[in-house]
């Protein structure tokens, strides 16, 4: 089992200790149900050790869990979801295994907060916004390479439009996103006049931090926060890349994002001023 980030390891045990306890049950009344040391369950519910995906599996039987969605985000948790073919597994040869993850938690996820200071979104990206995005950070790449990366990327998208429970994703951007020129005037236009698309719909929530804000906590880079249904205090704060992403580890970290997060989102426009400065840039470009 590869490594996965402590703060998911740990928060994974938390719930798993919830969980355990909300049925009524002891580690030790636990442990011989599964026929395991007492010290295994131990381990695992500290996050001193991680869990392979058999072992959940009989855990959560044994605790009996029968939520679907709820089993599958502790597998994403666990960092055992490959083990439950999704779509993105068919991309393997080009995005690395933290990625996929990154994926498996974004499909899990029921609220997403994000910042981008240069680029849009990539779940409110068109596709040829996509392509040039990842043509100029791939400088050389093969085009099949290139094509692949931008299906995951648009592929991502639908989980903004699933029919049960879309993904409520709450976007602070730059201006200077709306304002480069990624692919052409073209390109650019068609990707402005989506956004004003996208940020009508009732689960989507659009805000741009004017220059006029100044300097902000967040001009170090782009980060996405994101919280889960059914899970108690397990939201994560991860540094989302071309074709990585980082986990932070620490809780302070998530504070400290958190707190950012809601000062952009004070000194941003509102959503309608918002969409009055995208429709404004589009008309002129």
């Amino acid at each position: 089992m590869r490594h996965i980030p402590v703060v998911r390891r740990q928060r994974l045990g938390e719930e798993l200790r919830r969980l355990r306890r909300s049925a009524g049950l002891t580690s030790g009344q636990t442990a011989r149900l599964l026929g395991w040391h007492q010290s295994k369950v131990s381990r695992i519910e500290t996050g001193v050790s991680g869990v392979r995906d058999g072992d959940l599996a009989a855990l959560l039987d044994a605790l009996g869990i029968e939520d679907q969605r709820l089993r599958s985000l502790l597998r994403a948790l666990a960092g055992t979801a490959d083990g439950t073919p999704g779509w993105w597994t068919a991309y393997s040869s080009v995005i690395p295994p933290t990625y996929r993850d990154f994926i498996a938690l974004e499909t899990q996820a029921s609220t997403a907060h994000t910042l981008e200071t240069s680029v849009v979104p990539g779940l409110l990206q068109t596709s040829s916004y996509a392509r040039a995005v990842t043509r100029a950070a791939l400088t050389g790449k093969p085009d099949g390479t290139v094509d692949s990366l931008v299906d995951v990327r648009l592929t991502r998208q639908e989980v903004l439009t699933r029919d049960e429970s879309p993904l409520r994703l709450h976007a602070v951007i730059d201006e200077a996103v709306l304002r480069r020129e990624v692919g052409g005037p073209g390109v650019m236009r068609d990707q402005l006049r989506r956004l004003t698309r996208l940020a009508r719909l009732p689960q989507i929530c659009l805000q741009v931090l004017p220059f006029t804000a100044g300097g902000y906590a967040g001009l170090t880079g782009p980060f996405v926060i994101f919280s889960f249904p059914n899970i108690t205090d397990l939201d994560l704060v991860i540094l989302d890349h071309l074709t990585n992403s980082l986990y932070l580890e620490r809780k302070e970290d998530l504070e400290a994002y958190r707190v950012a997060f809601d000062a952009m989102r004070a000194h941003a426009l509102s959503t309608e001023d918002s969409l009055d400065l995208i429709a404004g840039i589009s008309d002129g470009a």
